[in-house]
């Protein structure tokens, strides 16, 4: 394992990534409230048969940041790790990741496969989704670095998670502390899903340029309105095809690592 490589973005934000293992590359896109730490376990195994990048995104972890933010930087990022990584490569994005990973192949940065986990998408109007002032009031916490408040807010009313979860987290200061430490960026993955989160079906123009391979999947323990969403994304991307992973949920990349890698293996060396 190579640790403490760093690329330079198109902005001059400082990059922070680890590789592992030798062969075909694939970069690990993380999750909201995620860094490079919660992919480890999947990035050892998959190490094992692919040269992996596990990086920080922006704000996150080692790597830097620069404002103001937009989604563009971020694609950036990505783009400056596939010139690193030898000017191609594989992408896996989890939740919102996955989202940011479709939005890099679309924006054109050389990705030879994708493999979306659970891109958090609401196609449906009845399905839950943020309240209609979700982004403002990201907004307005972080700006006024009510860290612990946001966390909260995104985790309940963002994502679903129950309050005695986030709770329990609250009595884990080490993990407390790293989403406290990450909490501005949940207003990056919050720009990163814009407008698709308001119960609407997907609208496949904006990605009729993702021709590569593309695997979206979804976990069998997920809620239904997150394989809604993997499948109404397969219908509209030209090239894609739908796998449920047996026995995860949504935080698989964490969770069940050694569920997730043979799904990604199969199709990343087929």
């Amino acid at each position: 394992m190579n640790l403490g490589q760093t690329v330079t973005s198109n902005d001059g934000t400082t990059i922070a990534f680890e590789t592992s293992g030798s062969g075909p590359p694939i970069i690990l896109v993380a999750s909201a409230l995620s860094d490079r730490s919660d992919a480890k376990k999947l990035a050892a195994l998959l190490a094992l048969h692919f040269t992996v990048i596990n990086y920080d995104r922006r704000g996150r972890g080692a790597s830097g940041d620069t404002a103001p933010y937009s989604v563009e930087r971020e694609v950036e990022d990505i783009a400056a790790l596939v010139q690193a990584a030898g000017d191609t490569a594989f992408l896996f994005g989890s939740s919102s990741g996955a989202a940011l990973a479709l939005e890099a192949a679309a924006r054109g940065v050389a990705v030879q496969k994708l493999a979306l986990f659970e891109p958090p998408f609401v196609v449906d109007a009845s399905d839950p989704r943020p309240p209609a002032d979700f982004a403002s009031h990201v907004d307005e916490l972080i700006a006024a670095d009510r860290r612990a408040e946001a966390v909260t807010y995104f985790m309940t009313k963002g994502i679903g998670m129950p309050a005695a979860f986030v709770w329990l987290m609250r009595l884990m200061p080490p993990m407390w502390s790293n989403l406290k430490a990450m909490a501005p960026t949940i207003a990056y993955d919050v720009a990163v899903m814009g407008d698709k989160q308001q119960g609407n079906p997907l609208r496949g123009d904006l990605w009729d340029s993702v021709t590569v391979p593309t695997l979206v999947m979804n976990g069998s323990k997920s809620p239904p309105h997150l394989r809604r969403a993997a499948t109404g994304l397969v219908e509209v991307l030209p090239n894609a095809r739908y796998r449920t992973v047996a026995g995860v949920n949504h935080g698989a990349v964490v969770t069940a690592p050694k569920k997730l890698e043979p799904t990604l293996r199969e199709f990343f060396r087929t």
